[in-house]
């Protein structure tokens, strides 16, 4: 699903936050970044959805070479990568269910079918009854599980959570780790940014752990491994 060779990246201001990353993450995965702020994780994690582009190095992301892909071809790749973050980005006037169908919408799905998807998604994440409320009418962890729901409507292979506890109390954290171990049960890969001790050690999934840039650590049922 995704595999990363020799990567650098240097920003223009001179500061390299990734420097000669290695990693290979199978289909079906659960995998937690972890590291301390300024470490590369957010660098490592925009790599994948060609928010940001490597320096150096080849990235390979559902068997597509992330860097021979042209601009105009971007929103093609995004198909198959749902992106959950951290202060939700839903659009303040349309509903749970128009957020959500919006996704579709874009990439001009029948009307029929998108009924019956976001309906399903909308359950799937606990909140079919609430379909019609707006985002103000939901509470964080509720407009968050919208955010899910929108980012794995289309059915994608790939979902990517940068911080998605974030901004959460632990009881409406814990119902958003619920919901992301639902999606990856149906198969889809889950790569989550995260400076939770707590969830990382109580739901156990492989841990890569970056530290200036480099990755110090990738464990099975891995630690957090941090004094917060």
């Amino acid at each position: 699903m995704i595999l990363m060779e020799d990567i650098y990246k240097k920003y223009p201001n001179g500061v390299t936050a990734l420097n000669g990353i290695d990693v290979d993450i199978k289909q079906g995965e659960f995998v937690y970044i972890v590291g301390p702020s300024g470490a590369g994780k957010s660098t490592f994690i925009k790599l994948m959805y060609r928010e940001e582009k490597p320096s150096e190095g080849k990235i390979i992301i559902n068997e597509k070479d992330v860097q021979k892909i042209k601009e105009r071809h971007i929103p093609y790749l995004r198909r198959d990568i749902g992106v959950v973050f951290q202060d939700f980005k839903l659009l303040p006037k349309l509903s749970a269910y128009e957020n959500v169908a919006f996704a579709l919408e874009v990439i001009e799905e029948t009307p029929k079918n998108i009924r019956r998807r976001v309906m399903d998604v909308l359950e799937l994440v606990g909140l079919k009854n609430k379909a019609r409320f707006l985002p103000d009418e939901l509470s964080g962890g509720e407009q968050q599980r919208v955010s899910i729901a929108r980012a794995i409507v289309n059915r994608p292979k790939l979902v990517i959570a940068d911080e998605p506890t974030g901004n959460l109390d632990p009881e409406t954290s814990w119902e958003i780790m619920r919901s992301l171990e639902e999606v990856n049960d149906t198969g889809t890969t889950i790569i989550m940014a995260t400076h939770s001790k707590e969830i990382v050690n109580t739901f156990k999934k492989r841990v890569i752990a970056i530290e200036n840039g480099i990755i110090v650590r990738d464990e099975q049922r891995g630690d957090y491994g941090y004094e917060i």
